[in-house]
């Protein structure tokens, strides 16, 4: 087999272009990534290591795929500019770029150059005014999903595939809602075979984690070096809710996904941890003070940004009927695996997480 992987050295890239390595060590694994996100430079020793093959190369430049030699049975597209803050504050050209330019430029690629096309796509897609008027009960630790909904798609189970997307979303939602329409276009028009998936929230080790991204992975970075934090919004308590998904879970669904992609062509998945692997942050924090052995000072600001919502869980009830699919580490197991990455190269993470 041979794969491709854009955005490969990226956290979920790099992660599945190990994960495929180590699965199949006959696998002729290449990577392509602008290196753009500080840390993901890090990952090119263990690519080197473990046989993969790095390209310096960039999405939104299509000759940079051209170049690249011979063709391939599997593409997974996971580069992205993945902030929903991203083009909120200045032009948005670099996420436009990237985003929806760069997907046009894969999908011409896989059209004439790749066996079976895999797309990373976001639940950022949803909207974000239905997504904050789902109606909650608020527990003692988290906000809950109650019974009834006005809304559709959405369930105590979470929120499904059919959930309105149809109202304004972020610069990075829309991009990624734009590209998963044009793939379905390709799988019409050029019997392209592709599968979308919506991922929720992934961690684990390797994550760069951000504000905007990756905040569960910096979450429990900045209690293993002290720094302090803050929830933020929605009456500042830490009751906002996220499911989790580690990125070896989505390793294994892509892998039963290949195995019947052409029946499953063009469709649409929700993919996520779901309810089971769902926390709020202050439930989070106390994991991490178990987990990680430290406290730290967190702070409280009532006021919610704009592009933030109380509660995502997602319904992946249609990938787990359609693959005979479940995700399988749990919280602990996430925390534990971002843990001993950082205890692991603390010398080198301690710059790239701000320790003081």
């Amino acid at each position: 087999m041979r794969l491709l992987i854009t955005g490969g050295a990226g956290f979920v890239g790099s992660s599945l272009a190990l994960a495929f390595r180590q699965h199949d060590s006959s696998a002729e694994v290449v990577v392509l990534d602008n290196l753009r996100r500080r840390g993901s430079e890090l990952n090119l020793n263990s690519f080197k290591y473990h046989g993969i093959q790095f390209v310096h190369g960039d999405i939104r430049q299509f000759q940079d795929l051209e170049d690249l030699e011979g063709d391939f049975d599997v593409f997974i597209e996971a580069s992205a500019e993945p902030s929903v803050l991203a083009g909120m504050a200045a032009s948005p050209n670099y996420v436009l770029q990237t985003n929806l330019n760069g997907t046009l430029h894969a999908l011409e690629f896989a059209r004439r150059r790749v066996g079976n096309f895999l797309f990373l796509s976001t639940s950022r897609v949803y909207s974000i005014a239905p997504l904050r008027e789902i109606n909650l009960i608020e527990a003692d630790t988290r906000f809950e999903i109650a019974k009834e909904q006005k809304s559709r798609g959405i369930t105590t189970n979470g929120i499904s595939e059919a959930f309105p997307t149809d109202l304004p979303r972020s610069f990075y939602g829309a991009t990624k809602l734009a590209s998963e329409l044009i793939i379905q276009e390709y799988v019409n028009a050029y019997g392209l075979r592709a599968i979308i998936n919506r991922c929720g929230v992934l961690a684990g080790a390797g994550q760069f984690g951000k504000i905007d991204q990756g905040v569960f992975t910096l979450w429990v970075a900045n209690h293993y070096f002290k720094n302090p934090l803050k929830y933020t919004g929605f009456g500042g308590k830490g009751k906002q809710v996220r499911d989790l998904l580690h990125p070896h879970d989505l390793f294994s669904l892509l892998v039963k996904q290949l195995s019947q992609i052409d029946k499953c062509s063009g469709q649409v998945f929700n993919v996520g941890g779901g309810h089971k692997i769902s926390t709020s942050l202050v439930e989070f924090t106390s994991l991490c003070e178990q987990v990680v052995g430290n406290k730290t000072v967190v702070a409280e600001e009532p006021e919610s940004p704009t592009v933030d919502m109380p509660l995502y869980i997602s319904d992946h009830s249609k990938a787990t009927k359609t693959f005979d699919w479940i995700p399988e580490r749990s919280l602990q197991h996430i925390v534990e695996d971002i843990t001993r990455w950082i205890r692991e190269n603390d010398e080198q993470l301690k710059h790239i997480f701000n320790r003081p």
